[in-house]
């Protein structure tokens, strides 16, 4: 007898490489995403315009970061797209949707859930980009599994069937279940946060985990087992951070690090501010 729901995850038919480089836009989920393989040494872009919502301002950020930052985009060897939700804010002046309304007055905009077409067209224009600046860039979708309250919970399975039906209309990408397996596998409010919309740390984690197993190479996977103890290194607060064990431990470390990155060039440590 079967006592959970094991969620299939389609092979995407590519495998990403240790410490690759990605690019994450979207929802806040694409942020929680994006910052779990920040931490594992993958070459990130994460939302570098702000959380994107909707289909409309995920391509926004997109045309932009091709029209700005090109060369950067060209290196991008996997793109991931989170979708929240196909309600967009149009400004009445101007018509134009509204990637951030920047706390203006609710008075200036028109609210309007996009259909299915149009959220597929809108995405459609984003993986063209996308390829046209790196050919062989993959594109993985996914949606995110944040509820929205403020359009009732009905109004909310809505905006994501919607969404989900659009991006089955879109090629050539993959499709990531994050959204099913919270609602299919999790399915259980201790794995949300204390707003009960958001999934919590465990959850993202798991997610994180359920990917690796279909979306990493066995070398990333390698390296993955490799970076653990020296992450875990790194990240150790020491009673005595001016004692000698403590000096030869980092100094060690350091060492353990210098040949990490002999081995996977791609390998970087992130720069202290």
């Amino acid at each position: 007898m079967e006592f959970r729901t094991i969620v299939d995850i389609e092979a995407p038919g590519f495998r990403l490489a240790p410490c690759e480089e990605m690019l994450f836009v979207g929802s806040c989920f694409a942020d929680k995403m994006g910052a779990r393989f920040t931490e594992e040494r993958f070459r990130t872009i994460v939302n570098p315009l702000g959380v994107m919502y909707n289909p409309a301002s995920v391509l926004h950020t997109i045309q932009r970061l091709a029209a700005q930052q090109r060369q950067e985009l060209s290196i991008v060897k996997t793109a991931v797209l989170t979708l929240g939700t196909n309600h967009v804010y149009r400004l009445k002046e101007t018509g134009e949707i509204v990637d951030n309304c920047q706390k203006r007055p609710q008075s200036l905009f028109d609210e309007e859930e996009l259909s299915v077409d149009a959220c597929a067209d809108y995405l459609q224009q984003a993986v063209a980009i996308l390829h046209a600046a790196n050919p062989q860039m993959h594109i993985v979708f996914t949606v995110s599994p944040i509820r929205y309250r403020k359009y009732g919970y009905h109004g909310s399975q809505l905006s994501k069937a919607t969404l989900l039906l659009a991006v089955d209309k879109v090629a050539p990408a993959t499709y990531f279940p994050a959204y099913e397996i919270i609602n299919d596998e999790l399915r259980d409010y201790r794995f949300y946060a204390e707003d009960m919309l958001h999934p919590s740390l465990q959850a993202v984690e798991y997610i994180w985990q359920r990917f690796s197993e279909v979306y990493l190479s066995d070398a990333a996977k390698a390296f993955l087992k490799e970076w653990q103890p020296l992450k875990a290194a790194l990240s150790h607060k020491p009673f005595h951070p001016d004692s000698d064990d403590y000096r030869m431990f980092m100094d060690k470390t350091m060492l353990k690090i210098a040949e990490l990155q002999k081995k996977y060039p791609n390998f970087a440590l992130p720069i202290d501010k």
